[in-house]
């Protein structure tokens, strides 16, 4: 077992649901309804046109970076916290939603996943991170000082699961929710690739899923003027 750093790990959803490889080729962005159409022009034109069953091969995590007390402990994580663990590694804890425990379950190693920073002034992505450890039993939920303690269950049969997850980059700039939601808006009404973004259909997940078309498109907006 991990020894729990000093900082205690912010990475939760409590029970209540409460809210809140680098690509080599990168899609050009761009906030124009033409950008992503162009963008997807061309990807059809480089995989023969042929439209892809979804699927979700990239995440975002939610972490909150500023002080706040849960149970008298207090759950901030931010990317520099991270960044401070040995080997920019750690494990990703005191998820207490089942849906968003399942996305965890779903992970597979390598998979690279968004850091957001969440609950704070202006959240937004801020980083990159990779799966380095499969789901495997949240040992929090055993720990009666824990604020994620969970006396319902077993060690026979652990209700709750976490990953590790490792610092890769930082983003090249901060790339903040409004911004993001704003191309949401725009693709919802005409289709792009952020329309059903689950950042904005189940914002209240602390783990979420990205397809591998919304994980591109995202990331193209780190080579973007901020908005």
């Amino acid at each position: 077992d991990k020894k729990e750093p000093d900082a205690k790990i912010a990475k939760t959803e409590e029970t209540s649901d409460k809210e809140e490889e680098e690509k080599s080729t990168k899609p050009p962005a761009g906030g124009s309804k033409s950008g992503w159409k162009n963008w997807k022009k061309t990807k059809e034109s480089d995989s023969g046109g042929e439209e892809s069953k979804i699927t979700y091969c990239h995440w975002l995590l939610k972490s909150e970076p500023e002080s706040r007390l849960e149970k008298g402990v207090d759950v901030k994580f931010s990317i520099d916290d991270l960044k401070a663990q040995p080997n920019q590694t750690t494990f990703w804890d005191g998820v207490r939603n089942y849906q968003a425990r399942n996305f965890l379950r779903a992970m597979k190693l390598g998979q690279q996943a968004f850091f957001y920073h969440s609950n704070c002034k202006e959240p937004g992505i801020v980083a990159i991170v990779k799966i380095v450890k499969e789901a495997y039993p949240d040992h929090t939920q055993f720990d009666q000082k824990d604020p994620h303690y969970d006396s319902s269950s077993r060690k026979e049969n652990p209700k709750w699961s976490m990953v590790d997850v490792q610092f890769v980059r930082m983003t090249k700039r901060f790339i903040p929710l409004s911004e993001i939601k704003a191309h949401h808006l725009a693709h919802k009404a005409d289709g792009g690739p952020l329309k059903n973004m689950m950042l904005f259909t189940r914002q209240r997940l602390s783990i979420q899923p990205l397809t591998q078309e919304e994980f591109d498109f995202v990331l193209s907006l780190e080579e973007e003027k901020p908005q």
